[in-house]
């Protein structure tokens, strides 16, 4: 019996991890769009003149080198 819970635990886990990849996939695919969006609405305003720095991540960290 115990190799029976055994399995029915991992069938478990793997259904838990299966569906936080989901989330996941799914929530970076919002932000992808989200950029996505947002950086066509500053291209079609001209802000941000020839080269805008890029940024670390999503807090908004500018690198600390930039292009010349």
């Amino acid at each position: 019996m115990a190799g029976k819970n055994q399995s029915t635990g991992k069938s478990s886990r793997e259904r838990r991890l299966a569906a936080a990849l989901r989330e996941n996939v799914k929530r970076r695919k919002a932000q992808a769009r989200a950029r996505a969006i947002a950086q066509e609405a500053q291209d079609q305003a001209g802000v941000g003149g020839k080269h805008t720095p890029a940024t670390h991540d999503s807090a908004g960290i500018p690198s600390d080198k930039t292009e010349t």
